[in-house]
């Protein structure tokens, strides 16, 4: 069936009054969390995974992908407004951003971040809509060696780009395998590090490590640190929500630069929107030193139009690749995908044939969610700032009750409360320490993939595991993780080197 039949009979699903409330309560809530500092997108889709069963699942998916877009607008909203981004992805998003507010320009800087989210997620959405079936009949060709080639991909390249120390992102991800492994083998039946206790043979539930790790670690940490925090003045917006046609006409080149730097990392798992933003704010620096009269360092439209664009054109490319070939590259995808097979579902080529009506109304619905956040925040990202002055004791207070009742109501046992605390504190260790959280989330969920895909294979030729590096995609696949990894390393090699350089000139200065 053609595509666009297939799109328009996802948005007769999309568009019903059900669902629709369904997209406009997933980007209330993502944008709501993404404005609190230390929050984000990964954590609002952790806390409403447990509470979310009881739904349809094309309506929680719905409200999961406006959930993890209006993430992103939050994080920006603060690194604009408070130069406090809520999450990594929005750090190159503040060098201009908060510049621009600085010389009462704020409404238009969120203006300019408001466009460029709906630009960049709108063609990455376009993209997915003729990509995602495509990838999925490729992924069709996948066997046992590929789907461990591609889990042996999103390990490292995840692992060794998301952290400045690889042993910390490695140390995260064999610590997300350890726990993976926990419980009953499936093919020998043997318990494995269960500590002969009944309660571990099911092994330790996705959900729980999920809350825990990205919340209530978050919680603790924050508790920690509260005596230590400084308050940031917030600067309020004034004027017109709206930009010129000479701001329009500068903003333009840079929002479609960005979207095109974004779209393929959206299938790259490098750790998600940090690297493309990056690289579209370094490009329009770059760009900005030819011009006669150089802008940057003084609140530059172009600094803030392109990362913002990159960010949301990679989430939107994010979404495809995890419904096509049931690839995270980030911590939030990974809890999607976590959430798609609480539901009984696997991402991959199978699902476009087993549940279309849910694929396509979620392609749909992501159409539907950029505009919703753009009339959500063009006028309205002020609002949005005023959350700030719920007090912390009580928002994360009300954060800790619902991670605890959301996985009672899910397991209805004590000793998951006792492990969502345990783990909690792991989280909070991780957190304290600099440990990235996203390599753990992403060995837990494609741990078993990768286990299961490796036995497969090996025993699919007698123990012989050459088959692992047979065929034409695992070498590409492997030739393009090797890619990753020299890039990763020559990008902190060239880092240190230039820090190394600016102590030396302080010193002699």
């Amino acid at each position: 069936m053609d595509v666009l039949t297939l799109l328009g009979e996802g948005f007769a699903g999309a568009l019903t009054p059900a669902n629709l409330l369904w997209v406009l309560i997933g980007c209330l809530l993502g944008t709501a969390v993404g404005v609190l500092p230390g929050l984000g997108s990964s954590m609002a889709v952790a806390l409403l995974l447990p509470i979310t069963f009881s739904l349809d699942p094309t309506a929680a998916f719905i409200m999961f992908a406006g959930v993890y877009f209006g993430g992103l607008f939050g994080d920006s909203t603060m690194g604009i407004l408070m130069n406090t981004p809520g999450q990594a992805s929005a750090i190159a998003s503040t060098f201009e951003g908060h510049k621009m507010a600085l010389n009462g320009r704020a409404a238009q800087a969120l203006a300019t971040a408001a466009i460029g989210a709906f630009i960049g997620g709108m063609v990455a959405s376009i993209v997915v809509v003729f990509v995602a079936p495509a990838l999925a009949d490729f992924s069709s060709r996948f066997g046992p060696a590929e789907f461990f080639a591609l889990a042996v991909f999103a390990f490292a390249a995840t692992s060794s780009v998301v952290a400045d120390s690889a042993i910390k992102g490695l140390t995260s991800l064999f610590i997300g395998l350890g726990i993976a492994v926990i419980g009953i083998d499936g093919v020998s039946g043997a318990p494995r590090f269960t500590l002969d206790s009944p309660n571990l043979f099911d092994g330790i539930s996705l959900v729980t490590v999920t809350v825990a790790i990205l919340a209530l670690g978050e919680v603790i940490y924050v508790a920690c640190l509260e005596r230590h925090m400084k308050d940031t003045a917030l600067i309020k917006p004034t004027g017109r929500p709206w930009l010129s046609r000479r701001e329009l006409k500068e903003a333009a080149p840079a929002w479609l630069r960005g979207t095109a730097i974004g779209l393929p990392f959206g299938v790259v798992p490098a750790g998600g929107s940090e690297i493309p933003t990056f690289l579209a704010y370094g490009l329009e620096k770059r760009l900005d030193k030819r011009r006669k009269n150089p802008m940057f360092g003084k609140g530059a439209i172009r600094g803030l139009a392109a990362p913002e664009a990159a960010g949301n054109s990679t989430t939107g490319m994010a979404m495809g690749a995890l419904l096509a070939l049931g690839l995270p590259i980030s911590a939030t995808a990974a809890i999607m995908l976590a959430a798609f097979r609480q539901y009984g579902l696997q991402p991959g080529p199978l699902l476009f044939d087993r549940a279309p009506d849910l694929v396509w109304a979620l392609l749909a619905s992501f159409f539907i969610a950029m505009v919703v956040l753009l009339i959500l925040n063009l006028p309205f990202a002020m609002l949005w700032a005023k959350l700030l002055l719920i007090p912390r004791p009580y928002l994360y207070a009300g954060i800790t009750v619902f991670c605890g009742l959301g996985i009672y109501a899910t397991s209805g046992s004590t000793f998951d409360l006792v492990m969502l605390l345990a783990i909690g504190l792991l989280g909070f260790l991780m957190r304290a320490l600099d440990f990235p959280l996203a390599p753990l989330i992403i060995g837990m969920v494609l741990g078993p993939l990768a286990e299961t895909s490796l036995r497969d294979a090996a025993m699919s030729t007698n123990g012989d595991f050459s088959v692992l590096v047979h065929g034409p995609i695992t070498i590409t696949l492997y030739a393009l993780l090797a890619a990753v990894l020299v890039f990763s390393i020559r990008s902190k090699v060239v880092a240190r080197k230039r820090a190394k350089s600016a102590d030396k000139e302080l010193v002699d200065a």
